[in-house]
């Protein structure tokens, strides 16, 4: 059975102008400056103050009347009440002219010029050509050579590779030819290049390499036992090889030597390398720290000098047609859409800067001394109450602008960790304990690495008291491995 109903409620909905806004502070410098590009050539009647083309700038005022359509006895007639004053002004210097712009010159844009370098592939290609191969090999050689990763490595079984020549090349061989092939594509640059495994990789460098006593070891526990070798098994490698420490010591500092992605010098010559712009400056001054906002997140933006001449060419004329009262009409668009623009520029500045200064306040004795332990517990909520914001428009400014310290450029959200109590009841940052869990393990005994529940006992004698889990947890948000790979001879 259907019914009908009424329900009052209320519902808080964003406006358009408020959702760009928020889109607006979510952006990095680069991308805001990209997204002023966009609105510059998208809206006419904005113009940046690099504009050699602008004498003056002509102020207007928020609201206008809006426009009345009516129809009338079938004749389509227009009414359109425009107050051309409240876009005009009398004054003879341009508001932008008195207008004091206090940050770095490095406005300029500034492109990093990249390299062209030569591919891994085309690298390898280049010296398939010094290899004689007979017509079947070449077509083999070249194929490998387009399998093999940008680490250096053919991650595929010889019997794909068959199948795969012969559906999409044409060409029918065995896995002879192919393994044949492939040892003389593994004699290419750079060493290891070919493998197909982290252990055929390190013994083809090992190849290349002058056969001294410890490169001759190293070679054989690659080959025997590579398990033991990579779980650190050391005291089974000293039995099962009959050696000393010192020549199972030489032997891993030759392995230690070797790399495990070959391909990876050559890999990243056509990769963009992302520059980094930080979007605030923390400075110590006389001991006290000193804000300053990238000077890219303050461009000059105004109305174009055209634009208001045209209005001004409307005001002065005595008839009024309707192609001008639609032009006019359009114009008021273009205008409004710019006045926000640069409306919802200066509310973005002005929210960085606020959200960034309650940040740098808060964490005030870290930015002074650069100690990591001494970073404050520190949620968004923190800072959303101090400004007076929602948390939603912190997280915008936490999570993509970076900051220039004097202990390097990090990224805001770093800034930000939850809090725990140590033995005393004091909320400690987890950050601050990470550190200690840190340098606990650097100064650990490396011939007998802490586990996880000793590392606990460890952070609890230090006043942290933690669970092995939370131990584990924070080791390997740190990358650092477990203790039996610590482990050195």
């Amino acid at each position: 059975m259907l019914k009908q109903q009424l329900n009052l409620k209320l519902s808080q909905k964003l406006s358009p102008q408020q959702i760009q806004l928020m889109k607006l502070i979510q952006l990095p410098t680069q991308a805001f400056e990209q997204r002023i590009k966009q609105e510059l050539e998208e809206n006419p009647a904005l113009e940046d103050g690099k504009s050699e083309a602008q004498d003056e700038y002509e102020q207007y005022e928020e609201d206008y009347e809006h426009t009345n359509e009516r129809e009338d006895d079938g004749n389509e007639t227009i009414e359109t009440e425009i107050d051309v004053d409240e876009y005009l002004s009398d004054d003879e210097i341009p508001s932008y002219r008195l207008q004091a712009n206090n940050y770095s010159p490095d406005d300029d844009e500034k492109q990093v010029p990249y390299a062209a370098g030569t591919s891994f592939t085309q690298f390898l290609k280049t010296q398939l050509s010094t290899i004689r191969f007979d017509e079947i090999e070449e077509q083999i050689a070249d194929f490998l050579v387009g399998s093999i990763d940008e680490s250096g490595y053919l991650r595929r079984e010889l019997q794909d590779v068959v199948d795969d020549l012969a559906f999409t090349q044409n060409v029918y061989t065995d896995e002879a030819t192919v393994e044949k092939v492939l040892k003389k594509v593994q004699d290419l640059d750079p060493a290891g290049v070919g493998a197909r495994s982290l252990q055929e990789c390190l013994v083809l460098q090992l190849d290349r390499k002058e056969h001294s006593r410890p490169v001759q070891l190293a070679q054989d526990i690659l080959e025997r036992s590579f398990e033991h070798f990579s779980k650190k098994h050391y005291s089974k490698l000293l039995n099962r090889h009959d050696i000393s420490e010192d020549d199972l010591r030489d032997a891993i500092e030759v392995i230690s030597h070797l790399n495990p992605k070959p391909g990876g010098a050559y890999s990243g010559n056509t990769r963009i390398v992302e520059h980094v712009i930080p979007d605030f400056t923390i400075k110590i001054a006389d001991g006290d720290l000193e804000l300053s906002l990238n000077g890219r997140n303050a461009p000059q933006m105004h109305i174009s000098r055209d634009y208001s001449d045209m209005l001004k060419g409307y005001k002065e004329s005595k008839e009024k047609t309707r192609e001008q009262k639609d032009a006019v009409m359009f114009i008021k668009q273009k205008l409004d859409a710019a006045k926000w623009f640069i409306e919802a520029i200066k509310q973005r500045q002005q929210t960085l800067m606020v959200t960034m200064s309650s940040i740098m306040n808060y964490q005030k004795e870290y930015f002074l001394t650069g100690d990591e332990r001494n970073l404050r517990p520190m949620i968004l909520k923190d800072i959303a109450d101090e400004i007076e914001m929602d948390v939603s428009t912190v997280s915008r400014v936490a999570n993509s602008k970076y900051v220039d310290t004097p202990y390097g450029t990090k990224l805001i959200k770093e800034f930000f960790s939850e809090s725990m109590k140590n033995d005393q009841g004091e909320d400690v940052s987890t950050r601050e304990i990470k550190k200690i869990l840190e340098m606990s393990i650097e100064e650990e005994d490396k011939k007998k690495p802490l586990t996880d529940e000793k590392l606990a006992k460890v952070l609890k004698g230090k006043g942290y008291p933690i669970a092995r889990r939370t131990v584990a947890k924070y080791r390997e948000q740190l990358d650092i491995p477990v203790a039996r790979l610590r482990k050195e001879i």
